[in-house]
């Protein structure tokens, strides 16, 4: 179980173009995400943002590296100055008129076991938070 990768599925009441927008958009992406400097689903881009609590804050780096056009969006993330390496999946698949998204956090284990922020449990709130919650009441129009 330890190393399986963590996946969510949502399934939203939206068309899929929509949703492809709001995860590859950056200014879509700032309304439920966070505000990137710059995005494009292009293999090989390179983002970076910086999450976390103020206590703790980490600079993310991330780089695309694999797009399917509406389908399927896959980059890279990391944290400066810590080992490890994961992978982000973002895929979309049409269900009539809504539109369900999986997304597979793979190579969580890689990350530094002593840091209690890089805990699994962790990723799974935010996670549930950002694609349960947030990118939920963004496609869907709701206000908080």
């Amino acid at each position: 179980m330890k190393n399986e990768p963590l996946v969510l599925e949502r399934t939203f009441n939206a068309p899929i173009d929509k949703v492809w927008k709001a995860i590859t958009d950056k200014d879509n992406m700032k309304q439920w995400y966070f505000d990137l400097a710059e995005f494009r689903p292009e293999v090989g881009f390179e983002f970076q943002f910086t999450g976390g609590t103020e206590e703790n804050a980490y600079l993310h780096l991330c780089r695309i590296t694999e797009v399917e056009p509406g389908r399927k969006l896959t980059y890279s993330w990391r944290y400066e100055g810590y080992a490890g390496n994961s992978f982000v999946t973002f895929e979309l698949f049409p269900e009539g008129d809504k539109t369900r998204l999986k997304l597979t956090h793979a190579g969580l284990e890689t990350f530094p076991a002593s840091n209690p922020d890089l805990r699994r449990e962790n990723f799974e709130a935010g996670w549930t938070q950002i694609i349960g919650t947030n990118l939920k009441n963004y496609l869907e129009g709701a206000t908080a």
